[in-house]
């Protein structure tokens, strides 16, 4: 099998799946995601998302496109990064391997609560608790909820969660702001995004899942030497970091231009004023043409 010098790691939320409905919305994306890996493109989800939403709401619309057949096809290869790099699992023709999850990474059971009864209490009206999530901790704006009105929701719980898990004796590191608890550490962040706000370890972002998804790659046989990472917040840079710092051809998809491009030593990518799952869509169908499969 002649494979594509060509490998792609994603972000789901945004480019694959609508921020509106989350789920995949736009057909051509699941179509031409099959049409890649069944060529051999490596692909990997690289996601704050659980095991448990690629599982129901990415794979399925990805099986109905062709996968199963597509990933019987020897050199085929996909993967799936969940929680920023807390957990994840290998992917293949009957589906969701079990997750791994890093448990050196989780939050204790009384946090988990404190952050759940915060939501039930005073935003529930706005939000719910991601039950699904097993290293992290995710708060999520409700479908009938409008932009706006969750914003301003969304601030203010961030507020008030950071003042339960200081509380607690828990060390964050909130918009990018140090705060220390009273040993000096600083081991959690809170991130926000447009549909949630995800409280994690410092030790989960996007370049350490990057990392987790080349290794599993790499066992598996050798990698392509170009790149494409692809996401619609600037903490998804951080997938192309990891590409370019190991010396890989890089570039990176930019489907939310609009909060800033940022400078980095790779190419940097949009498509016009296409957002979201659209510019992605288009870009994908790009490659797709491009590479003839």
């Amino acid at each position: 099998m002649n494979l594509p010098d060509l490998g792609l790691l994603l972000d789901v939320d945004g480019p694959v799946a609508s921020p509106v409905t989350r789920t995949i919305a736009i057909d051509s994306i699941a179509r031409d995601l099959v049409d890649l890996v069944a060529a051999g493109v490596p692909i990997a989800f690289i996601t704050g998302r659980s095991h448990e939403f690629i599982a129901e709401v990415v794979i399925p619309a990805l099986q109905e496109a062709g996968l199963r057949e597509a990933l019987l096809r020897p050199g085929t290869r996909m993967f799936g990064v969940f929680e920023k790099g807390g957990a994840w699992s290998t992917i293949d023709a009957d589906g969701m391997g079990e997750p791994t999850i890093d448990q050196t990474v989780a939050f204790s059971t009384d946090t988990v609560d404190a952050i759940r009864d915060l939501v039930e209490r005073r935003f529930a009206d706005t939000m719910f608790f991601d039950e699904t999530k097993r290293a992290m901790i995710s708060v999520e704006q409700r479908k009938d909820v409008g932009s706006e009105d969750y914003r301003l929701s969304q601030r203010a719980f961030q507020d008030q969660a950071f003042a339960v898990l200081t509380g607690q004796g828990v060390g964050l590191r909130y918009e990018e702001q140090s705060v220390a608890d009273s040993d000096g550490a600083v081991p959690f962040r809170i991130d926000p995004t447009v549909i949630s706000t995800d409280i994690e370890s410092i030790r989960l972002d996007k370049d350490h899942a990057a990392q987790r998804a080349l290794e599993h790659f790499r066992a598996q046989g050798p990698v392509p030497s170009k790149w494409l990472s692809v996401g619609d917040s600037r903490s998804d840079y951080l997938m192309a970091d990891q590409l370019h710092a190991e010396g890989f051809e890089t570039a990176h998809l930019d489907v939310r231009p609009g909060d800033g491009i940022l400078d980095r030593p790779y190419a940097v990518l949009t498509e016009g004023d296409l957002i979201h799952d659209e510019a992605f869509a288009a870009h994908l169908t790009g490659i797709r043409t491009e590479l003839g499969v």
